[in-house]
């Protein structure tokens, strides 16, 4: 991965191209001069980063890796162990003849004998130094591979190789990769979903941007609304709890083809978004606005005589009220709308009804549209025509849990450019950059070391590295901070809390972005599953195992979560623990909360506080660190279902509930920011007022379920666009899908 080399060498000499072929804008990093590939090299060699060079001062040639900045006097071999990362050669391949680590002495360069020619030396530019690749480590990463044109060698002196960089470590780690995973699985075949192709995911991101503006366009159109805040993207979540299609993104099979999460969005905005307001005079603003509408839109559409009558003369009366009282206070005004809904309400839902289903029809048949041309698309691609699926085990062994393993083999994947600025990583492909901060980057790296089988070598890594930030990017939405509700996950604390005393290792609704084990469950298998990822929840059906599941706040998927929960546990004799972080809707109440409180496997059930528990950004692997943590603006319930066994091995105990709940109290070296990692106004529309916190109140407060908040002071899920999110949408911060 690294370019860049360190060690202050005096003297001049051209800049080279970096590894990824492009020059950095910071001090493009130089190496050794080379003359012409010769043809001793082998291709291997040259594409670990290998190049034959020649030493003035020793009349003599050597040999220089790129990306470890390692010299050599001999011909270099393959397999033989980095002094960086392994000095003692413990996992090198024992040579042929003799002590391997005498030999390895003997080829290695001396420095100082490099730094006592000064006069042959040059003056390096300083750059940041990255993660250093070499030959030896697991799976090598020649991101370079292909071939440039040879350059002559140039008339300055040859520089001494300078030390190789260390490599790149977070000076702050949300994830724990070593915590072995204890759910088991019945052993399962290959997904039949096609690998990943940056061209694809590029095309595929440009149809879902165009249709997110098509969406945009009808409700102008049809309705005269915007379209409401994260509806599109609760609409994508909504239909794939039920799609049977082949695109991993769009839906493309569903059944209802109307999607009740889009038309009830919409609806709640007919004939205007309501707001919560703060003021006296925004209340008034607000009422009077909302009748216009009303009158307006029944004038304008097919009505029946009964219903324009109603809704004119509601809307009428309300204006002369307005006129007449300049007194009302707030609450007045609050209870004059609230009286205006109930009236004309049904009246204008009956006649938009239609023109609603429209829109989430049209969008719909258009999804189906693009996500056939895309699989036309990306079978073209593949040199072969995709097999059959492979069927499962008739007799299925037991093991525990592994990464999702596609049964079309992967295509040589097309380059895909890698440099560093500052802590950032940035990828580009065809002109499209996507970045990740360079500790995400990191983690990167190792669940791919850990979980892909068919690229030891790396050579199609940042290809499908690109491919997934691409894929992520494209569910956020290209707004400002966008649909980063739907990446937010649990405190670091918490987590450990739930390893150590619950004996939790698995996430049912995570990504490779925001894990925090290397085992998770994520939405898309195709992109995910060489990071670890052991593909949808509702498509993974555990045996045995402790699991914690903080889905995407959408109501049709924590319903389809909980169905899945409950057949688990029922059919499962072994042990068997969920714990479930859901928020906490009671005004009025979602069915998944309904349904978790009556559970017969209900063992224990917990409120935390709005306000008083924080949450990780969504936006984590790419916002700054001061951005990590900002506060939750609705309770969290948080369940325990679990069966008899798994009650017996990981029951929610006095001391083991003590525990988990001092560990959603904030770190004291940070206070927490404000709710939500956006600015909230008062009048927006989709917006509530917050009030300041105290911030010395730097505990939490959970209680029973007893004692739980008033349903007054938490965010209905018919207007709960501002939970937890950058930009006050509705889908809360989970474990995203």
């Amino acid at each position: 991965m690294s370019t860049d080399s360190q060690g202050p060498v005096k003297g001049n000499a051209p800049t080279m191209m970096s590894p990824t072929g492009t020059t950095s804008s910071q001090g493009p990093p130089l190496s050794p001069s080379t003359a012409s590939k010769t043809p001793e090299l082998p291709d291997e060699l040259v594409q670990a980063g290998w190049s034959k060079c020649w030493s003035r001062r020793e009349n003599r040639p050597y040999y220089f890796n790129r990306f470890t900045n390692q010299s050599l006097w001999e011909v270099p071999v393959l397999g033989q162990h980095d002094v960086i990362s392994d000095p003692l050669g413990l996992n090198a391949a024992p040579s042929e003849g003799g002590d391997s680590s005498h030999g390895n002495e003997q080829r290695k360069r001396r420095m100082s004998e490099e730094q006592g020619a000064n006069q042959n030396s040059f003056k390096r530019a300083k750059v940041e130094p990255t993660t250093p690749i070499s030959p030896s480590t697991p799976g090598v990463k020649p991101w370079t591979a292909e071939d440039k044109p040879p350059t002559a060698a140039p008339l300055t002196p040859s520089p001494a190789p300078s030390p190789a960089p260390a490599p790149y470590r977070p000076a702050v780690i949300y994830w724990d990769l070593d915590i072995q995973t204890n759910a088991v699985i019945k052993e399962r075949g290959p997904a039949p979903h096609l690998p990943p192709h940056p061209e694809m995911e590029l095309q595929r991101a440009q149809l879902v941007t165009k249709l997110r503006q098509q969406y945009h366009e009808l409700c102008l159109q049809r309705e005269g609304i915007e379209p409401p805040r994260e509806s599109f993207n609760r609409w994508l979540l909504e239909r794939k709890v039920i799609d049977k299609g082949h695109d991993p993104f769009l839906p493309s099979d569903c059944d209802p083809v109307v999607s009740p999460s889009m038309f009830r969005e919409v609806m709640n905005d007919i004939p205007i978004r309501l707001s919560r307001i703060k003021y006296k005079e925004e209340a008034r603003k607000l009422l009077f606005r909302y009748a216009e509408a009303a009158k307006k839109m029944i004038d304008s559409r097919n009505a029946s005589p009964e219903s324009r009558k109603m809704v004119k003369w509601n809307a009428e009366d309300t204006m002369n009220w307005l006129r007449r009282d300049t007194s009302a206070s707030k609450e007045d005004y609050m209870d004059r709308l609230e009286h205006l809904r109930q009236q004309c309400g049904p009246h204008l839902a009956a006649v938009a009804k239609d023109s609603v289903e429209g829109i989430c029809s049209k969008i719909y048949q258009l999804s189906v549209e693009y996500s056939r041309r895309l699989r036309q698309t990306h079978l073209s691609l593949l040199q072969a025509p995709p097999t059959e699926a492979c069927p499962s085990p008739t007799e299925p062994r037991l093991l525990y849990c592994y990464p999702v393993r596609l049964s079309v083999s992967s295509v040589p994947l097309p380059r895909v450019e890698l440099h560093f600025e500052n802590d950032v990583a940035c990828l580009r492909f065809r002109g499209e950059m996507v970045k990740v901060n360079r500790g995400h980057f990191s983690k990167l790296e190792l669940l791919y070391r850990y979980s892909c089988i068919d690229d030891p070598r790396f050579e199609k890594f940042l290809s499908r590295v690109w491919c997934l930030l691409k894929r992520y990017q494209a569910m956020f939405g290209g707004g400002v901070n966008e649909g980063f509700g739907l990446q937010g996950a649990l405190p670091v604390s918490v987590f450990e809390a739930l390893h150590k005393h619950f004996g939790v290792s698995f996430e049912c609704f995570a990504s490779p972005l925001n894990s925090y084990f290397k085992q998770f469950c994520s939405a898309f298998p195709d992109t995910d599953g060489f990071f670890g990822s052991r593909g949808p929840f509702l498509s993974f059906s555990p045996v045995s195992g402790s699991f914690e599941a903080n889905p995407p706040f959408c109501e049709e998927l924590m319903d389809a979560m909980v169905t899945h929960f409950e057949e688990l546990l029922e059919s499962s004799s072994e042990p068997l623990s969920f714990i479930v972080f859901v928020p906490e809707w009671r005004d009025p109440v979602t069915p998944a909360l309904t349904r978790m409180e009556k559970s017969r496997f209900l063992r224990q059930q917990l409120s935390v506080s709005a306000y008083e528990h924080e949450y990780r950004s969504g936006s984590q692997h790419i916002c700054k660190r001061d951005d990590m943590y900002y506060q939750a603006v609705h309770g969290t319930a948080v369940f325990f279902l679990q069966n008899s066994a798994g009650f017996s091995k990981w029951g929610p105990t006095p001391e083991r509930l003590n525990e988990f709940k001092a560990s959603y109290r904030p770190s004291l070296s940070r206070c927490l920011s404000s709710p939500g990692p956006a600015h909230i106004s008062p009048v927006d529309v989709d917006s509530t007022h917050i009030s300041p916190v105290d911030r010395d109140s730097t505990y939490v407060a959970l209680v029973d379920r007893d004692s739980a908040p008033k349903p007054s002071e938490r965010v209905s899920p018919d207007n709960h666009d501002n939970n937890n999110n950058n930009n006050d949408s509705s889908s809360s911060p989970g474990d995203k899908i």
